[in-house]
């Protein structure tokens, strides 16, 4: 009987120590753990640079559509490639819109003609009007062999088009991995 006793007090122990009713760590000469301190401060100190996220905003807001196109979000179509910016930090804006009844020629060669503020185009040519194209890309830069900029994606829909600009401006800091054998970066548009 006494063997039942021992082994029914232990189990009571046992069932109370694991619903939480047992005392804590402390109670027992056991160091707690501490619960985690909240502090203001971000876990990731802020790395955003000023000047080129202002840079980018002003591309941004100088951005020059065709007569028609609507500001839309990121649901206005699925685009298929990305700017991939070699060189950074750069601060990166997009922004989307759609234009109806627009062709992927038409939209092109208008992106081509209209310069986007103070920015030179990457372009090399004109875009095909061949109806079986769905989708070209038109590129901005600041100066000659710039990795920075604007790119438009233009993407051909039932009823017209999207076009979605990436905007990237470097950080004072950027710099550029060095490409082997005497190689060059494609411009910004270039895919």
């Amino acid at each position: 009987m006494e063997s039942r006793s021992v082994f029914t007090l232990g189990g009571i122990i046992l069932a109370l120590s694991l619903t939480g009713c047992a005392g804590t760590a402390s109670d027992a000469g056991v160091a707690a753990r501490s619960d985690p301190v909240q502090t203001s401060a971000p876990a990731i100190p802020e790395t955003r640079d000023a000047a080129a996220a202002e840079q980018a905003q002003a591309w941004l807001d100088a951005a020059n559509l065709p007569p028609g196109a609507v500001r839309s979000d990121a649901s206005v179509a699925q685009f298929t490639s990305y700017t991939g910016w070699p060189c950074g930090p750069v601060e990166e804006l997009e922004a989307f819109w759609f234009i109806p009844e627009a062709s992927i020629h038409d939209t092109a060669s208008w992106l081509m003609d209209h310069p986007t503020a103070d920015l030179i185009t990457t372009a090399i040519g004109p875009v095909s009007d061949d109806a079986a194209i769905d989708s070209a890309i038109v590129g901005y830069i600041p100066a000659p062999g710039s990795q920075e900029g604007i790119v438009y994606t233009i993407t051909k829909m039932d009823d017209g088009v999207a076009v979605r600009a990436e905007v990237a401006a470097q950080a004072e800091s950027a710099t550029c991995p060095p490409i082997p054998d005497g190689g060059v970066y494609g411009a910004p548009g270039h895919g």
